[in-house]
């Protein structure tokens, strides 16, 4: 009865323009439930890092122990998100979606309930299992649901979710561990995660399988699911012996992975996909290096703040939202911006935005004033909103529709990857000047050296990054 509000009923009904209305409403609707998935993982991501001080305290963990606590999660989401994305283009990406949302609320509630580091650990595997089935679809299905030129901005809008998590999370986290522990953190993801179920599985609509076979690449997913896990797992402990054999092994299955990838017709990666196009092959090599150098900031600076500058989880949660709140306010922006100016220019200013930011952290002190910390913050939220969405919007117009499951997941796995590297690097440093000691008052004087240390090394990272992005070739010139 809307409708006939503002339609005459009595002259011919223009089919197209109800054709184009509905879709549009179809579009809006994914957009929200995709925006929402993109919100609920960085949040809890960015609100366990305020909270591993008090739970190393809680459950007699030590520092590495407590790093794993995120790392369990990135490794298991990075190690099955490019299986989940070839067989969510192959069943429905629909399907997968819904599946992670299910299973990610499960971890988060086995989460709360671990006593001890072993279902501790696991909760987060399962946790990051369902994640990578979010991963690997949300991105894909967003973008087939707008035309290649406003692409640019609904992933601005998307990235801006994510930023929106983080910036939330730290001051939410903060909050909870103060006032019902840190399993209310988890409590609070499930429940998000369950009440966003009804919703995506009416306003997503049915999707049909994209690619053409239905065959399942297991040989080449074992090697690239061990291999992977051996590398992010053995890089940590690189400065020992089993380490650099872990390392050895995991190196090895990826290499053997993609020469069997490059000879098979239906294969777990697409080689050829990566032939010829400059502009997919070093959008995700710049992705994967500016994760590996930025991610790892929340829970250096959750350490640094609570163990060095004595704030308490709430005060460091409230510091930190700097640096994600300006994410969220200039990530739509530069995803507009990258679809009328070349994506490689706009990422790479961000990129180096981002090198200064790192910079600035490498020289804290335990008398470093706040401001100084906050003003850095906003110098890395600037970098990395003027970073993301062009460079996603990079990736994910270089390649075909029937591609786009493939090329979502492998952004999402560079990510993931870049992410567990960054705490790899983190951890790596830490055990190396402080050893496997719980943090204390006596442990606290090889802290802060850690610390500035990790962000040098950083710095340094995210500035080779810069040579990749620029090195990426144009967009807009192909259309």
């Amino acid at each position: 009865m809307q409708f006939c509000r503002y339609y005459d009923l009595d002259q011919p009904i223009n089919v197209h323009l109800l054709e184009k209305l509905i879709e549009m409403q179809g579009s809006k609707s994914i957009l929200f439930v995709t925006t929402l998935s993109s919100f609920l993982t960085p949040f809890m991501g960015s609100a366990i890092n305020i909270a591993l001080p008090t739970m190393g305290k809680e459950l007699s963990l030590n520092t590495i122990a407590l790093g794993w606590v995120s790392t369990s999660y990135l490794l298991a989401a990075a190690v099955f998100l490019l299986p989940f994305g070839r067989l969510a283009d192959t069943y429905g990406r629909k399907l997968f979606f819904l599946a992670g949302i299910i299973v990610f609320s499960l971890g988060a509630s086995f989460t709360a309930l671990s006593g001890n580091q072993i279902m501790l650990l696991g909760s987060r595997v399962i946790n990051g299992i369902g994640g990578a089935m979010i991963y690997a679809t949300a991105i894909a299905i967003l973008t087939s649901a707008f035309p290649k030129e406003e692409r640019g901005k609904v992933l601005g809008i998307n990235v801006a979710a994510v930023y929106l998590g983080l910036s939330v999370g730290p001051t939410a986290g903060g909050l909870l561990t103060d006032f019902w522990g840190w399993q209310s953190i988890f409590i609070v993801a499930a429940i998000l995660g369950m009440g966003m179920l009804p919703i995506a599985m009416q306003k997503l609509g049915n999707d049909r399988k994209q690619a053409n076979s239905t065959k399942f690449d297991y040989k080449g997913s074992f090697l690239y699911a061990i291999g992977l896990a051996l590398v992010i797992y053995g890089f940590p402990e690189i400065a020992t012996l089993n380490g650099v054999i872990l390392l050895a092994i995991g190196l090895g299955m990826l290499i053997l992975f993609f020469r069997v990838e490059s000879k098979l017709s239906q294969p777990l990666l697409n080689v050829n996909i990566f032939k010829g196009n400059q502009v997919f092959i070093f959008s995700n090599l710049a992705a994967f290096i500016n994760y590996s150098a930025t991610f790892a900031l929340v829970f250096l600076m959750s350490f640094f703040l609570q163990k060095v500058k004595n704030f308490d989880a709430r005060e460091a949660g409230f510091i930190l939202m700097a640096q994600p709140v300006m994410m969220t306010i200039f990530s739509p922006l530069a995803g507009k911006l990258s679809d009328r100016m070349e994506p490689r220019l706009v990422a790479s200013v961000g990129m180096s935005i981002t090198v200064a930011g790192l910079l600035g952290f490498a020289f804290l002190k335990d008398t470093t004033p706040l401001w100084y910390i906050i003003m850095f913050q906003v110098i890395l939220g600037l970098g990395f909103a003027l970073f993301s969405s062009p460079n996603t919007n990079a990736v994910m117009s270089s390649v075909k529709p029937h591609h786009y499951g493939f090329a979502s997941a492998t952004l999402g796995t560079m990510r993931l990857t870049g992410q567990t590297m960054s705490m790899g690097i983190s951890l790596m440093i830490i055990s190396l000047m402080m050893g496997n000691a719980n943090i204390t008052h006596e442990s606290d004087a090889g802290l802060l050296p850690s610390i500035r240390l990790a962000f040098l090394v950083f710095a340094v990272l995210c500035l080779i990054g810069v040579y990749f992005s620029l090195k990426r070739g144009t967009l807009h010139a192909k259309k």
